[in-house]
Parts: structure tokens; sequence; C-alpha cells
């Protein structure tokens, strides 16, 4: 019988040494992905928020629309203190890092299960448990979440793909956009993704940092689903008002 010898965490070079042995370990991985996991929860439920003041209208003060007002506060943060957008470029830089991690961990996790289960078949049909739709088609909802993410980036960021974009005017451009049925129309399927996405990542965040206790599977169960169909809604809403016409 043969053994692979296995190169010492002292010695390994590369990214296994600047991560270290445990955060080149499955456990690691899976760790990475649950902590960037919960920034990007967090993230997308503010940005949730702040797309809401688009109901919010025109403030009567500034006569300026309200999510227009939110867009130069973000732009603004700092004061005078720094140059004008460089911490909300900050945050930017956080966050695709964040994303950056969340997928790489996404596809060494996936390679390693892949290579872990080899080329055979099962003798017997496999049993599905906790693995639910949410977690078999994970890898999928994820390439969609990110293509739409491009998207939406090239559409309502940089205005790339929006002819009627103009920086700064947020309400204007969001109008401009989902206003055309075609756009409103993957807008919302892509939230639909997004949601199991969210749904899944919300469940399994906390197995992958091994704090599970199966008194508390229910609760986890609940803030997964009431979570997830926050986002679903609130996304869902701003298309169709503005179809309605109750945003215009």
């Amino acid at each position: 019988m043969t053994t692979t010898k296995r190169t010492p965490v002292h010695d390994r070079h590369g990214w296994r040494q600047w991560l270290g042995g445990f955060f080149s370990s499955s456990v690691g991985l899976k760790w990475l992905m649950a902590l960037t996991g919960i920034g990007l929860l967090l993230y997308v439920l503010a940005h949730l928020i702040g797309n809401l003041k688009i109901f919010l209208g025109v403030d009567p003060l500034s006569g300026e629309y309200q999510i227009d007002l939110y867009s130069e506060a973000l732009r603004s943060l700092g004061g005078h203190l720094v140059p004008e957008g460089s911490v909300l470029l900050l945050f930017r830089i956080g966050l695709a890092s964040m994303f950056i991690i969340h997928i790489w961990t996404a596809v060494v996790l996936t390679r390693r299960n892949l290579i872990a289960r080899g080329t055979g078949r099962y003798d017997h049909k496999r049993q599905y448990n906790e693995a639910d739709y949410a977690s078999r088609t994970m890898r999928f909802g994820g390439t969609i979440v990110l293509l739409f993410l491009l998207y939406h980036l090239a559409d309502l960021t940089l205005g790339y793909v929006n002819p009627d974009f103009v920086s700064g005017h947020v309400y204007d451009n969001m109008i401009a956009s989902l206003s055309q049925p075609i756009v409103a129309l993957f807008y919302m399927l892509a939230n639909v993704a997004l949601a199991v996405h969210i749904h899944h990542g919300a469940w399994s965040l906390f197995q992958s940092i091994g704090a599970v206790n199966p008194k508390y599977n229910d609760m986890r169960r609940y803030f997964a689903v009431a979570f997830a169909a926050v986002i679903l809604v609130g996304n869902l809403s701003i298309p169709l008002a503005i179809w309605a016409g109750w945003v215009s």
C-alpha cells in the first residue's frame, strides 16, 4: 500500500503559504465562503434599502429625488476630509474582494468535491436530504447572479448599456432602464435566481462554520426563507411599480 507524502505547512509556497494551512483546507475554505457570504448578504440588504428610496419621491426641501440624494451622500462619504468618492471606492474594492473570494472558494471546493467523488457511478440512486433544489442548482444560480451583477453594473452604475444614462440621476436612470419590458423581465428573473441563491446561502453558512444544532434547524430555515423573501419582494417591487405607473 502506497501513501501520499503530504508537504508540511511550513514548507508550502505561494498561495498556500500566504493563506496558511487552515485556509487552504476544505474547512478553511468553507469558513471563507461563509464569512464572505455574510458580508454579501448584508450588502444585498443595504443595497435594497437604498433602492427602495425610489418610492419616497421628491425631497420637499431640496426638490431633488430622495434616491438621488442618497446616491450623492454615498459619493460624499468622508465629507471634506478626503477626496469625493474615495470612501465609496474603498467600499467597492472591499465588496469586489468579497465577491472574488466567494467565487474562488466555490470553484475550489467544487473541484475538490468532483475529484473526491471520482468518475464512478453510484450503485443506488442518490438520496438528497437537506440538499434540496436550491443546493443542487447552487452553481447554476450563482452563475446567473454573476452575469446579472455584471449587467447591472453596466446598466445603472457605468451606463454602458443604458442610452439614457446620466451620472448621478439614479431615479431617472432606473425609470429609463426598467421601463423596457425585456430589461425588467430579465431583472425579475435574475432576482428570483438571487433569492434561491440567498436562501441556500443563508441556510448553509451556519453549517459551514460548524454552528449546527438540531434544536436550531427550524430557526435557521425560517431565517433563510424570511431573508430571501424580503430581498425578492423588495427587488421585484421596483420594476413592477414602474410597470404599473406608480413610479414614473
